[in-house]
């Protein structure tokens, strides 16, 4: 199983769009500051997921959230109707 997931930061509520295939791991990553570009923006936390059967398919979604403007915004508005939430 791979998962495509958006964390939002603690620190200033950004976010930020990745794939894997342990989620729990990943995070733990993240908040270890292994990410250079979450680095300033840790502690980060999983505000949603979905799961996929393949690392292509995860890997294409990733890709269509982060290179298209407006799937990104559909998700967030539907994940963050009011905005990023801690």
């Amino acid at each position: 199983m791979f998962f495509v997931y958006v964390l939002v930061s603690k620190v200033d509520l950004s976010t930020y769009v990745g794939f894997t295939s342990n989620l729990e791991a990943r995070l733990k990553r993240h908040n270890a500051g292994e990410t250079k570009s979450l680095k300033s923006k840790i502690p980060v936390v999983i505000a949603y997921y979905e799961a996929y059967r393949t690392q292509e398919m995860a890997i294409a979604r990733e890709q269509e959230l982060k290179k298209n403007r407006s799937a990104k915004e559909r998700l967030f508005n539907r994940i963050f109707p009011n905005g990023p939430f801690v």
